[in-house]
């Protein structure tokens, strides 16, 4: 796809936030305009290294591109409905966006950085049971420039954003769902010259499980994959995750035995304990049978409760009984106890809807 393309896809008017270029695709429009395609870097470096709001900050362009951008692009910033602060430390972004539709974005403390969980669509259409996203349905994805606004901006408003670390695509929508913006915008987060400059190492994309995708994400990008699973057969998955009665277990576990890591790289299950459904001690051997082809580590989650929700969290001794087959069975496999719960900003409940609380 070439500068132009990509200019007419995303643009609703005469400019484009120009953050939906990558640099090469930047390059090519420079060239085509007659400036030498090396400022693409020098471009890249004021929007992402120094936060540049306005093409005559950029003082080592000449005026003639200074102008030429202004009038070709616009750098937007996400509008900041709502901040909430959990008593953890997490942080929810209400987003709104230039159409007014609204997003959310979690910033969550670590030990020794933080992980910011992006969105990738505004609601999403894959009807998983258990999601409070899915509640709302999908309205559509987002471009390329908002997926990086919510890096650029959060960072923006951090007192330390170096310490801003891990990137994980979990946030609203079905990231492989709107492929070509994600792999769009993870060419710029993980440009180590002039772009958002995170590891490839500290990336991780999340998927319900849309199998010709995969292979697709595999060869574009070296970031991790992560895959909500959260069954260990077909009748229960399809009952928890549409997707499954199109791209059913056997399908999606293929497709991991097959998709191409780096060294010491392993694919991550996501686990989602519900009480009664899928916490038995035969489903974590089932899990452990299914694993056992795959490179992979399991995150088991917690089921986390919402007001309305059809579901319960399971009981911490059934949650731990789990977890002690997978490990007595050679498994790498964590609890993974999600953090916002008292904002509604843990695993599966971001929404997007300023009218929640």
């Amino acid at each position: 796809m070439n500068a132009k393309t990509a200019i007419e896809m995303n643009s609703p008017g005469d400019q484009t936030d120009i953050k939906n270029l990558t640099k090469s695709q930047l390059a090519l429009w420079l060239a085509d305009q007659g400036f030498p395609a090396f400022h693409a870097d020098q471009i890249f470096k004021w929007l992402y290294l120094r936060q540049a709001d306005d093409f005559e900050q950029m003082t080592d362009l000449g005026k003639n591109l200074r102008s030429r951008l202004a009038q070709a692009f616009a750098i937007l910033r996400l509008a900041i409905e709502r901040l909430e602060r959990s008593k953890d430390g997490s942080c929810k972004y209400l987003f709104r966006l230039s159409d007014g539709q609204h997003i959310e974005s979690v910033l969550i403390p670590e030990k020794s950085h933080h992980t910011l969980c992006i969105s990738t669509q505004v609601g999403c259409a894959q009807g998983c049971r258990f999601c409070l996203t899915a509640a709302a349905g999908f309205t559509r994805n987002l471009t390329t420039a908002e997926i990086i606004a919510q890096i650029r901006d959060v960072q923006k408003e951090m007192e330390a954003p170096d310490q801003l670390k891990n990137i994980v695509f979990m946030g609203m929508g079905e990231p492989l769902a709107n492929l070509d913006p994600v792999l769009r915008a993870i060419e710029t987060i993980t440009d180590g010259d002039s772009g958002l400059k995170f590891s490839t190492r500290r990336v991780t994309v999340s998927t319900a499980g849309l199998v010709p995708k995969i292979p697709i994400l595999g060869r574009a990008t070296t970031v991790n994959l992560a895959i909500s699973l959260n069954a260990t057969d077909n009748k229960t998955r399809s009952l928890l995750m549409p997707v499954n009665r199109t791209f059913p277990l056997e399908a999606l576990l293929a497709a991991c035995a097959c998709y191409p890591l780096a060294p010491r790289r392993k694919i991550t299950i996501e686990y989602i304990l519900i009480q009664d459904l899928n916490d038995s001690l035969e489903n974590a051997r089932r899990l452990s049978d299914l694993l056992r082809p795959i490179k992979a580590k399991i995150n088991l989650i917690p089921f986390n409760e919402y007001p309305g929700s059809e579901f319960k969290r399971p009981a911490e001794d059934k949650i731990n009984a789990f977890l002690q087959v997978l490990h007595d069975r050679g498994h790498t496999a964590i609890i993974r106890y999600s953090k916002g719960l008292d904002i509604s900003a843990a695993c599966g409940q971001l929404r997007g809807m300023n009218v929640l609380k």
